[in-house]
């Protein structure tokens, strides 16, 4: 008969087996649909390119108040034509309380100059071309084209997702492309979409950083995460 000493160490190896079992990941799934079942960009706006400028906009930032800079924003600017000509100093200000503001115009009229001249001032469809862009790496990438295309190409990994994917044992990896490349082994393709959303709401309104919400999370019976507060 085992001791009670390896019981604990075989739990504890199942414990960590686990987490990607594809039974348990159909459950998460299951419950971030109970939860979230229109979850969605919070980011406001009513096609690629802004979303695009949104996106660039958010990094190091709250999308609230991104929220609150772009509807000016998008007055002055309707689309990349306009933006790649926008004078720094003025679109600096513009978006100042966004905060890198400097690095963000560059990127903003670097991007807008780009899509002007290689892409006809649209936004491509693909991750290759989204990548020439300035100022546009895989999260941002992933955003426009999941929320503003529709197009599956990956999962957007912020960090909510970082942190909440790595509770639930989704993964083991702290380095963002990592993560993705674990999420897009276990996560059913069709659901990267939607999938990102509701982390990313569950990370916000329940999963909390330094206080997670265990009490209300209806996760909670599948998180084995050694901070939970229960």
């Amino acid at each position: 008969m085992p001791t009670k000493t390896k019981r604990r160490r075989r739990s504890g190896a199942a414990a960590k087996g686990r987490g990607t079992d594809p039974k348990r990941v159909s459950a998460i799934l299951t419950k971030l649909d109970e939860a979230y079942p229109h979850a969605t960009c919070a980011l406001k706006h009513e096609n690629p390119f802004q979303l695009l400028v949104a996106t660039i906009l958010s990094a190091q930032c709250t999308d609230t108040r991104v929220n609150m800079v772009t509807p000016e924003l998008f007055r002055k600017y309707p689309d990349a034509k306009h933006l790649a000509y926008a004078n720094p100093a003025e679109l600096q200000q513009e978006i100042r309380t966004t905060g890198f503001f400097r690095n963000k115009t560059k990127s903003l009229i670097g991007a807008s100059k780009k899509l002007v001249e290689e892409f006809g001032g649209e936004v491509p469809r693909t991750m290759e071309e989204l990548l020439t862009l300035p100022g546009v790496a895989r999260k941002t990438a992933n955003v426009v084209l999941g929320t503003g295309y529709g197009i599956a190409s990956g999962v957007v990994v912020d960090t909510h997702v970082q942190r909440v994917t790595k509770r639930l044992d989704l993964t083991k990896n702290t380095d963002p492309k990592k993560i993705e490349q674990d999420l897009m082994k276990v996560i059913p393709q069709k659901r990267w979409i939607l999938f990102s959303h509701q982390i990313i709401w569950h990370g916000r309104r329940v999963c909390q950083a330094r206080k997670p919400r265990c009490i209300e999370c209806n996760l909670e019976e599948l998180c084995y995460s050694k901070d939970k507060t229960v």
